[in-house]
């Protein structure tokens, strides 16, 4: 089994340690990659729309960004793990996310991508956990991601690791435990179910791409669709 984490920054504060108790129970039983942000992905994307129109090795952080590819669709399980920040994600996660626009599904989304399985662990202060998780939910339900869990850890406590009550920390534990149960429990032979949602989504677009096609069959995306045979009777959960 192959886990690939996304740690929203490189601080191993509270956020990191909730993910150190999420993926203790997967450390004997799995390959896990960890990127830090912003050392793995240290540069905003400029919008030169290289990816969209030509692409996405001639992106100038081509470097980091099929890296980080190449580790996202060798994974059985995604791990994205951010602290909010004024009621969002980091910086450094948005700007890893902007980097992969092009896999989104209106563009060239990766067929491998519709059978994946993640979870998203959001942390806060306060408020915030659910705008926080919602922005790295938006792309991976873009990318073609069905399965998705949630967890959002609301501290209402001292946000010093080492200053948090016992008490509130065993809850967290328990939290995290709980939801590591059901991940081991799943065979990662099989495929994740492709939701309607996601299918609708995949068809609108579809139709959208034939059009595209009848004005300009050299356009990059649709040229993609075409190749992948999603234009004709081939659809990227069915194997």
């Amino acid at each position: 089994m192959n886990i690939t984490v996304f740690n929203a920054c490189q601080k191993k504060g509270a956020t990191y340690n909730l993910k150190e108790i999420f993926l203790k129970s997967f450390r004997n039983k799995a390959s896990i990659t960890e990127f830090y942000l912003p050392k793995d992905c240290p540069n905003f994307c400029l919008g030169c729309l290289n990816c969209f129109n030509d692409d996405e090795k001639k992106c100038k952080d081509a470097d980091y960004i099929q890296k980080i590819e190449k580790a996202l669709l060798s994974a059985d399980l995604l791990v994205f793990v951010s602290p909010t920040y004024v009621y969002h994600t980091t910086g450094s996660m948005k700007a890893m996310l902007d980097h992969l626009a092009y896999r989104w599904m209106p563009h060239r989304p990766a067929g491998e991508m519709f059978s994946k399985r993640a979870i998203i662990i959001t942390q806060a202060l306060g408020a915030g956990t659910k705008s926080c998780l919602k922005d790295i939910k938006d792309s991976l339900s873009w990318w073609g991601i069905s399965y998705i869990k949630e967890c959002r850890i609301n501290l209402l406590s001292e946000a010093v690791w080492e200053k948090i009550p016992n008490k509130k920390k065993d809850k967290m534990k328990n939290k995290l435990d709980k939801i590591a149960k059901k991940l081991l429990k799943i065979d990662y032979t099989k495929p994740a179910h492709t939701s309607l949602i996601t299918k609708c989504k995949f068809y609108i677009i579809r139709a959208m791409q034939k059009g595209i096609g009848k004005e300009n069959e050299e356009y990059t995306d649709y040229k993609y669709w075409k190749r992948k045979g999603w234009i004709d009777k081939k659809r990227p959960w069915k194997k």
